[in-house]
C-alpha cells in the first residue's frame, strides 16, 4: 500500500515534456561528476599524499571557476537560445574532469587549478541557463515539478555515484580506488551529449524587455533583499559541504566504501525529499514548510559536529551518520521551495540575472570558504568549530529567508508583483 502511494505521487513528473526530461538528464550525467567529486575526489587526493590545506586550495578554484563566469552567462543568455550552452557544458564538464584526475597524479600544481577554473566555468553553462530554459520552455502548471525534478539530479546522481563506487571499492578496494573509479564516472558522463540530442524542443526567446512598474534601481533594491540570504547560506556551506568527507575520515576513521555507503541512504533520502516539495507545497506553504526543514537541518548539523568531542566513544560515529541522513534532506529540500520564492520575487524580467548571480553567489562563497576552511585547518582548528560556524550562518540565512517570504506576500497584496509570475506561498 505505502509502495502504491508513494509511486502514485510521482506520477506527474512522468508527464512532464519528453525534452525537458532528456534535458535533466543531459544534467543528472554532469551531476555524475559534481557529486562524486565532491565527495571523493578529497579522499583521492587525501590518499595520493595531499594535505587538508591542498586538498582546500586545489577545490576552491572550481568554484572561482564558476564565480568569474557566471555574470556573464547569465547576461549573455538574455533573449538568446540556450541549447548550444548545454552542448558546451556536456563537452566541457568531463572534458576538465579528466584533466583534473590527470593532474592529481602528476602533482602538477599549476595546470590542475587551470582544470579546476575550466571545469567550473564549463558548469555555468548548464548550472545557469537550465531554470530559465524551463521557465521559457515549459507550461506553468509544470514548473514546480520541473525545477524539484531538476534539483533532484544531484541527489540521484550521489546514489547512483555512490553505489557504484561503495561496491567495487569493498570488493576490491585496490584495483577499484578512488582514481579508476572516478576516470569510469567521467567517461560515463559524455553520455549528456546524447541526452541532449533527444531535446526536440522550438525554444521561446523573449523578444523584448519586458515592461514593469518601478524603476532600475528599485530592481536591483529586490535583488538584494532575495539575494541576501542565499549569501549568507552559501558562506556557512563553504566551510563545510566539501570537507564533509575529510570530516569522516579523520575523526571517525571511515573508509571511503563506508562514506559512500552512507551517501547512498543520504542521498536517497534527499532525492525523495526534493520530488515531494510539490506536495509539501500544497500541503503547508512555503512560510511554514522552508523554516521549519532547514531549522531542523541546523539541529543536525550542530549534533554531527559535535561528535568530534567524544569521537574516543565507539557511539560517536552511529550519532554522527545519523544525523548526517537527517541534515542531507531537510537541508536540500528547501533548495528548490527556496528558489521558487526567490524567482517569483523578482519577477520576471530578473529571473536570468538572478540565476546568474545565485550560481556567482554559490561559489563565490565556496571559493572563500575553501581558502578560509585550509587556512583555518593548517591552523589545526577542529572540524567542530568549523562546522558550528555554518550552523550560526545557517540560522541568520533561515530568519531572512521567512520575512523574505512575509515581505512577498505583502508586495503581492499591494500589487507591486508581476501578476504573470504572483502566487501565495502560504498554505
Amino acid at each position: 500500500m505505502f509502495l502504491l502511494r508513494f509511486f502514485q505521487e510521482f506520477k506527474e513528473y512522468g508527464r512532464l515534456q519528453r525534452s525537458i526530461l532528456f534535458l535533466i538528464g543531459a544534467e543528472f550525467c554532469l551531476q555524475l561528476i559534481n557529486s562524486s567529486f565532491l565527495s571523493n575526489l578529497p579522499l583521492y587526493m587525501h590518499h595520493e599524499g595531499y594535505s587538508d590545506g591542498q586538498v582546500a586550495d586545489a577545490i576552491k578554484f572550481r568554484y572561482l571557476g564558476v564565480l568569474v563566469t557566471a555574470v556573464f552567462v547569465g547576461l549573455f543568455i538574455r533573449r538568446r537560445k540556450l541549447m548550444p550552452l548545454f552542448y558546451f557544458a556536456c563537452v566541457g564538464v568531463p572534458g576538465f574532469a579528466l584533466g583534473i584526475l590527470y593532474t592529481v597524479a602528476t602533482h602538477d600544481t599549476l595546470l590542475n587549478h587551470f582544470m579546476q577554473l575550466g571545469w567550473g566555468a564549463s558548469f555555468t553553462f548548464i548550472q545557469i541557463p537550465i531554470l530559465p530554459f524551463i521557465l521559457r520552455n515549459s507550461p506553468a502548471g509544470d514548473h514546480t515539478s520541473s525545477i524539484s525534478l531538476s534539483y533532484a539530479t544531484w541527489s540521484l546522481a550521489t546514489i547512483v555515484c555512490s553505489i557504484f563506487i561503495s561496491s567495487l571499492n569493498a570488493f576490491n578496494p585496490f584495483f577499484f580506488d578512488e582514481k579508476t573509479l572516478l576516470y569510469g564516472i567521467v567517461i560515463a558522463s559524455f553520455l549528456g551529449i546524447f541526452c541532449l540530442t533527444q531535446v526536440q524542443i522550438r525554444e521561446e526567446i523573449p523578444e523584448k524587455k519586458i515592461q514593469y512598474k518601478g524603476s532600475v534601481m528599485a530592481d536591483w533594491n529586490i535583488l538584494a533583499r532575495a539575494l541576501i540570504p542565499t549569501l549568507i547560506l552559501a558562506v556557512g556551506a563553504g566551510f563545510t559541504i566539501p570537507f564533509i568527507s575529510l570530516f569522516f575520515t579523520n575523526v571517525h576513521q571511515m573508509s571511503t566504501a563506508g562514506f559512500n555507503g552512507v551517501n547512498i541512504v543520504a542521498s536517497l533520502l534527499v532525492a525523495i525529499g526534493a520530488l515531494y516539495v510539490p506536495n509539501i507545497k500544497k500541503a503547508v506553504g512555503y512560510k511554514l514548510a522552508v523554516p521549519t526543514t532547514q531549522s531542523f537541518a541546523i539541529l543536525a548539523l550542530i549534533l554531527m559536529a559535535t561528535t568530534q568531542f567524544y569521537s574516543q566513544l565507539s557511539v560517536s560515529i552511529y550519532i554522527a551518520v545519523g544525523c548526517y541522513l537527517l541534515r542531507q534532506p531537510l537541508m536540500n529540500m528547501a533548495g528548490p521551495m527556496t528558489s521558487d520564492v526567490v524567482m517569483k520575487y523578482v519577477g520576471k524580467r530578473n529571473q536570468e540575472i538572478v540565476s546568474a548571480l545565485t550560481a556567482a553567489i554559490w561559489s563565490g562563497s565556496w571559493f572563500f570558504g575553501g581558502l578560509l576552511f585550509g587556512v583555518l585547518r593548517n591552523y589545526g582548528v577542529r572540524y567542530v568549530y568549523i562546522f558550528l560556524l555554518t550552523a550560526a550562518l545557517y540560522s541568520i540565512g533561515v530568519i531572512w529567508y521567512y520575512f523574505l517570504i512575509l515581505d512577498y506576500e505583502k508586495r503581492l497584496a499591494l500589487g507591486l508583483i508581476d501578476q504573470e509570475s504572483a502566487e501565495v506561498l502560504s498554505h
